[in-house]
């Protein structure tokens, strides 16, 4: 019985092909991340939160002219 080379050539040629899409993903990708990259170097902090520090925050300017708030004190026994 002789082997059928049409389904091994058949089978090579999807591999092929395969292998091809592959390729053409990887470079998308690439290039994709690149870009994506390029501009998230540029700008690392997020532009809502730059320069807040963790902890209480100063008053803001509208606030300031607002009479402070009292400050509670514990109850003597």
């Amino acid at each position: 019985m002789p082997k059928d080379t049409r389904a091994a050539a058949h089978k090579r040629a999807r591999e092929k092909a395969q292998q091809a899409r592959q390729k053409e993903k990887q470079q998308r990708r690439l290039e994709a991340r690149e870009k994506k990259g390029g501009s998230e170097a540029a700008s690392s902090e997020d532009p809502d939160i730059a320069g807040i520090q963790p902890g209480p925050q100063p008053r803001p300017d509208w606030l300031a002219d607002l009479e402070p708030e009292p400050e509670e004190t514990e109850p003597e026994i």
